[in-house]
């Protein structure tokens, strides 16, 4: 990644954090961002600007900072996100703009801004999904459904902009962040609900933010060069099992 330079959305904590933390290890210029003020602990290499990306103004001022403090953007990872955790029918409109806007439109606009350049010299977009865009979280209907949009818009940027860029997604599964956490403790019992998630993954464990940026600085590097248009499940084996319970046979 030497010489790149990498816009990381919502880059302040969680996956987005270990995918700036991965890109500068791997010595990426990169550019991240939130809508607070910089967080605590952000390594100093990383140029942080505060923003909303479900604006596009402030998705051209990602791309133009980026321009202006390294050079062309080469790689965009669209991480940022948000979760409700209702049903459609106790969903409301307030809710509805506030997970689509972010999670869906946020996406869109950061996409179609590094594509007005990426489109004619190149590029690299690696958008954060979910499986629960394929299958569906309980009481998390808005963010399932963004998540499975967003699926739908990397295989559609990777057929109307290839070769010149490539697109891929990642669907991350129980990975332990504070979304994680906030998921567990929607259950009656928190800790029954995090022990029966554990006993349901065949690799033995719980996700880490890093498990994820590993396949970003795979998907970032030349050696995934004929890899497009694909969503990547990192889960832990946890959709290819089934659901029934092996202690009860």
């Amino acid at each position: 990644m030497q010489n790149h330079t990498a816009i990381v959305t919502g880059g302040s904590r969680g996956i987005g954090r270990a995918i700036v933390d991965r890109l500068l290890a791997d010595g990426a210029n990169v550019v991240t961002c939130g809508r607070g003020p910089r967080p605590g602990g952000l390594p100093q290499a990383a140029v942080w600007v505060q923003a909303d990306v479900s604006r596009s103004a402030d998705a051209a001022t990602l791309i133009s900072t980026a321009n202006t403090a390294f050079g062309r953007v080469t790689l965009l990872v669209n991480n940022a996100g948000v979760q409700v955790e209702k049903t459609v029918a106790d969903s409301d409109d307030a809710d509805w703009d506030l997970v689509m806007n972010v999670n869906c439109r946020g996406v869109f606009n950061m996409c179609r801004a590094a594509l007005a350049d990426m489109a004619r010299h190149g590029g690299n977009i690696v958008n954060i999904g979910s499986i629960s865009g394929m299958v569906s979280d309980p009481s998390m209907a808005l963010y399932n459904a963004s998540k499975a949009w967003v699926h739908g818009l990397t295989r559609s940027i990777a057929v109307d902009h290839g070769p010149l860029v490539r697109c891929n997604a990642i669907r991350p599964g129980w990975i332990m962040t504070e979304m994680a956490e906030d998921a567990f403790a929607l259950a009656g019992d928190p800790e029954k609900a995090r022990a029966d998630a554990l006993a349901r993954h065949p690799a033995g464990r719980l996700g880490t933010p890093a498990d994820i940026a590993n396949l970003v600085a795979w998907l970032a590097s030349d050696q995934s060069e004929y890899v497009t248009g694909e969503c990547f499940t990192v889960d832990g084996g946890m959709t290819a099992a089934s659901p029934l319970n092996p202690g009860l046979f």
